[in-house]
């Protein structure tokens, strides 16, 4: 099972990267960060359904006040859920980034 997604922005579309544990995400995640055209976000867990940001993203979002972090956690784990569902029924589409997230860079 691909239980976690390792979300990036390319071209101010987001994408994922399917990845079977935790370590398989982190190490995916780590190898974005070295790509010029890619702006890793974090790593999606399906199974519980938490989010957890690439580690600048991390210090943004903790400084951020309460009541913007709910909104942005909710956001980035919608798109993260939309882009697996794409996947999963075959759709070609693409999520464009919104304003929100891309305000915590």
């Amino acid at each position: 099972m691909n239980r976690f997604s390792v979300i990036y922005l390319l071209r101010q579309q987001f994408h994922h990267i399917y990845s079977t544990t935790q370590a398989e995400a982190e190490t995916v995640l780590q190898h974005l960060l070295t790509q010029k055209d890619h702006e890793p976000i974090g790593i999606y867990d399906a199974k519980t359904e938490l989010f957890y940001w690439e580690p600048k993203r991390q210090i943004m979002y903790d400084q951020a006040p309460i009541e913007e972090q709910g909104p942005l956690g909710d956001q980035i784990t919608a798109i993260a859920k939309s882009l697996r569902q794409q996947n999963n029924t075959q759709q070609p589409e693409e999520t464009t980034a919104p304003e929100a997230v891309d305000a915590t860079r």
